[in-house]
């Protein structure tokens, strides 16, 4: 079974460990739910995991390959979907989202796809600037749709969804699990992922704030 997973992970930022000797394992068609307060460190490991940041010390890896190794071949697999929207004001809803499929090589029909998902459609030509708050987390996650790939990396994706919306999650997350898909999502709401694993990173606190060799 190829697992995504991390060892004794070590994570810095600016001059505070935020988190260390945190472990994980997701296998196909696995879920990750990951927990705690403020300021644990549920962003910074999303960023780790897509390959944003780098650990400190610890090592991620894909089928046992640190994904370093191939860091091209990681981002190909990865969707992540942050707390920021990433919204072009001046385009539609429509055009935010083949903008992000056609970096992936998805096509007009991918598109058409996602927005129906989300129950985008009727807002297709709408400009971002007009989409409220719940309307433009749909167009971001849209592009889980309109684009797939195998791990999708999820910050606080239910913020701004009403009831219909986040039924709508739901399903789009049990369908890529289906289909051999993974999920890992950061959430203080809860999410429709039957049977996921728990990681809670108030567990994995440092308890000395002060600067930490990063041993880049």
């Amino acid at each position: 079974m190829s697992l995504f997973s991390g060892r004794d992970i070590v994570c810095i930022r600016g001059e505070r460990r935020v988190f260390a000797g945190l472990s994980f394992a997701v296998p196909p068609g696995g879920a990750l739910l990951l927990t705690g307060p403020n300021g644990s460190g549920k962003s910074s490991l999303l960023r780790l995991m897509a390959g944003l940041l780098r650990p400190a010390a610890g090592a991620l890896t894909w089928g046992g390959v640190p994904v370093a190794e191939d860091a091209e071949a990681h981002q190909a697999r990865v969707r992540y979907v942050g707390h920021l929207n990433a919204i072009k004001t001046v385009l539609t809803t429509s055009e935010n989202v083949a903008f992000w499929a056609r970096m992936a090589g998805a096509g007009a029909a991918d598109v058409e796809q996602a927005l129906a998902g989300f129950a985008l459609t009727p807002l297709a030509h709408v400009a971002g600037r007009l989409l409220s708050s719940g309307q433009r987390r749909r167009v971001a996650l849209a592009r889980l749709l309109a684009a797939p790939g195998e791990l999708w990396l999820l910050d606080e994706p239910s913020v701004g969804l009403d009831q219909a919306s986040l039924a709508v999650l739901g399903s789009a997350i049990a369908a890529h699990r289906a289909g051999g898909g993974r999920v890992v999502a950061a959430s203080h709401t809860p999410i429709d992922m039957p049977g996921a694993q728990t990681l809670d990173l108030a567990d994995f606190a440092s308890p000395t704030p002060a600067l930490v060799e990063a041993g880049w």
